[in-house]
């Protein structure tokens, strides 16, 4: 029987862990349009800055229990999970380029941090504890489309520290009874995302002038809108199918990022030089040189599939960028 999701989510508490980040704040955001009393886990910094939450309408925001602390922090996750019935967990560092630079820092947050939370989830008797994969685990695709039999392979300290979080939240279901389901998202992309990642990158540039600096073209990604990915996660949060399970959400299409260049340029509508940059190519062992995503466990536990096509969520985030060109620093490299 199909779930009211207007029934299942109003006055349900829920903590939001990295809310103020990408996808945490449209998850957020999607949740308080349903009705959910959230708490925003953001990381604690002097100037009550919420990151990408201060984007939510305020009619929302207002609504919005914001909770500034660290997940490192054991005692911060147990205050922060308190009454909590439902916890979607997407804290952590992800920028693969600077998983090159500061790797203890990636298994500090993303493996502790991930512990602190499942023992606090633990502790709490939580309903369910939504965990945040990535489909970097996977690595390069031994074949495709990629499903979560796939092995996992370690090609960046980034993709580690992620393997060993999802190990964690694994054992936690295996060893504790803990109601862990794990979302394996694909490359989610659209408004307000950094431009630490390459669609932002391409447009940013390309909106500020005719040259764009890329590293590898020949990369395959599978892109899904960010409404897709956020949808996931809320049918994963209300099925009790999902528990113990990990589950892809993807486009089920991939792209090389030479062929997405051409696509934003096109969308833009003016001619720009591609150019790419040796400091912008990732090691040739690390590079995952091809993502494709098989969401047909999405589609039969979940009836999950997504509904927003590449040119469609392209231009979404296009026009968002458009409007908040200030807040990007094309010029720089942003690891």
């Amino acid at each position: 029987m199909a779930i009211d999701t207007n029934i299942y989510w109003k006055n349900t508490r829920v903590l939001v862990t990295g809310a103020g980040g990408f996808i945490g704040s449209h998850l957020t955001e999607s949740l308080l349009q349903l009705g959910a009393q959230v708490r925003a886990l953001v990381h604690y910094n002097s100037r009550s800055d919420w990151g990408l939450l201060e984007l939510i309408h305020p009619d929302l925001r207002g609504q919005l229990e914001v909770m500034a602390g660290d997940i490192i922090d054991p005692f911060c996750a147990f205050r922060a999970m308190a009454d909590c019935e439902i916890v979607f967990h997407l804290a952590a560092l992800i920028a693969i380029p600077y998983s090159y630079i500061a790797p203890a820092n990636y298994v500090t947050v993303n493996c502790g941090g991930t512990l602190n939370l499942l023992e606090a989830a633990r502790q709490h008797r939580v309903r369910r504890f939504v965990h945040t994969s990535t489909s970097e685990t996977y690595g390069t695709a031994r074949y495709t489309p990629i499903d979560e039999e796939h092995p996992l392979k370690g090609q960046s300290p980034y993709s580690a520290s992620k393997i060993g979080a999802d190990k964690l939240a694994e054992s936690y279901f295996l060893s504790f009874g803990t109601p862990v389901s794990t979302i394996r998202p694909f490359n989610t992309y659209g408004p307000r995302q950094s431009a630490r990642a390459v669609i932002p990158t391409i447009i940013s540039q390309g909106l500020s002038g005719n040259i764009i600096r890329l590293g590898s073209l020949t990369p395959l990604r599978d892109l899904n809108f960010v409404s897709d990915t956020v949808a996931g996660f809320l049918k994963v949060a209300e099925s009790d199918a999902a528990v113990g399970q990990v589950i892809n959400v993807g486009s089920g299409k991939s792209v090389s990022i030479g062929q997405l260049a051409y696509m934003i340029i096109t969308l833009l509508g003016g001619n720009k030089e591609i150019i790419c940059e040796d400091q912008r190519v990732r090691p040739e062992a690390s590079e995952v040189m091809e993502l494709l995503c098989d969401y047909s466990k999405a589609k039969a536990l979940l009836d999950w599939e997504p509904m927003i096509s590449l040119e469609e969520g392209l231009s979404h985030t296009i026009a968002f960028i458009r409007e908040n060109l200030g807040q990007y620093k094309p010029y720089l490299y942003n690891v």
